[in-house]
């Protein structure tokens, strides 16, 4: 598991290098990190939460008729129930619902403000869904899991959003383990076979707002699957069947995988993880390349040493100590 991000945060549209991406956006950094030494979020005018679309009552029927080929659980199954295992994620520094006030869980408020903000826009020329967000970095190790496991969870805290957190790496699936639980069909088992349904792989956590689709077992064709049409009936159906609903995606490494340039054909926001002092700007340039289909690409610079002045939470979270 990665240690905490201690970098910036910044929105992209799609270009060919971070120095142009940076030029793009401007100075709008956002840090995030867990250790007293930690640099803080950079000042800036606050941003507002953004307004979901009205979410219904529960007791409103939101199941409309099953066309052909949809993931709505028809057959009445029950989505089987896990427990998180909240104190291996407090030890690996991941945001738990059970310690809310953390310096980690207050930065990742600010790193997904923007994306929330984006998450509900009209969907553009596109078409593309934007509360549909891929997680990744160029290579291994440099934070992709650590950073969807906790802004998953950091959404989750919100009051009037649901989250599902799919894991899309499917030769090496880390969300099971960073959560501590066991899942064996997922999201593959899913694709490739038409006879399973969304509740025989989905589960449901002990966080009230969040659900988990694991990786499933490995497919010698797991390319070929995710850029299948059932795929992207699947696609259309978790991103439109609740209007309150964000979906995380845990991406396999860009370099590593022919998955992610497929993935980034679907999803509407990608946020790109770049670890300090490792990621190479050839490595940076050439991911970044691969997705660029995605018009809207965040990037996460990871385990920084110093940037900005590092005072702006310390101290404050030792109130909470």
């Amino acid at each position: 598991m990665s240690k905490a991000p201690k970098g910036f945060f910044r929105r992209r549209k799609a270009a060919s290098s971070v120095e142009k991406a940076a030029a793009k956006l401007g100075d709008t950094p956002l840090n995030a990190g867990r250790s007293a030494s930690a640099p803080p979020p950079a000042a800036g005018a606050p941003v507002s939460p953004p307004v979901p679309p009205p979410v219904q009552p529960a007791s409103a029927n939101l199941t409309p008729a099953r066309p052909a080929g949809a993931f709505n659980g028809a057959r009445g199954s029950v989505s089987r129930r896990i427990e998180i295992n909240h104190e291996l994620l407090s030890a690996a520094g991941l945001i738990s619902n059970r310690s809310e006030h953390s310096q980690i869980a207050e930065e990742f408020r600010l790193i997904k403000r923007p994306i929330l903000l984006q998450a509900f826009e009209d969907r553009g020329g596109s078409g593309r869904a934007k509360n549909l967000i891929m997680v990744s970095s160029a290579k291994p190790g440099e934070g992709k899991t650590f950073s969807a496991v906790n802004l998953a969870m950091s959404i989750a805290l919100e009051r009037d959003l649901t989250v599902m957190l799919i894991d899309a790496d499917i030769v090496h699936p880390s969300i099971p383990s960073a959560m501590g639980f066991e899942a064996e069909l997922g999201l593959m088992d899913l694709i490739a076979d038409e006879s399973l349904d969304m509740s025989d792989v989905l589960l449901r956590t002990d966080v009230e707002n969040l659900t988990v689709l694991p990786a499933g077992r490995p497919h010698h064709l797991a390319t070929e699957l995710f850029a299948s049409d059932r795929m992207a009936r699947l696609v259309a159906d978790i991103t439109r069947r609740y209007p309150d609903r964000i979906i995380i995606v845990d991406s396999p490494p860009i370099l590593m995988s022919s998955i992610p340039g497929v993935l980034a054909l679907h999803v509407g926001q990608i946020v790109f993880v770049v670890q300090a002092e490792k990621s190479t700007q050839a490595a940076i340039d050439g991911a970044l390349g691969l997705v660029g289909s995605c018009e809207n690409i965040y990037l996460l610079l990871n385990k920084a040493r110093n940037i900005g002045s590092a005072e702006k939470f310390d101290g404050y979270y030792d109130y909470y100590r």
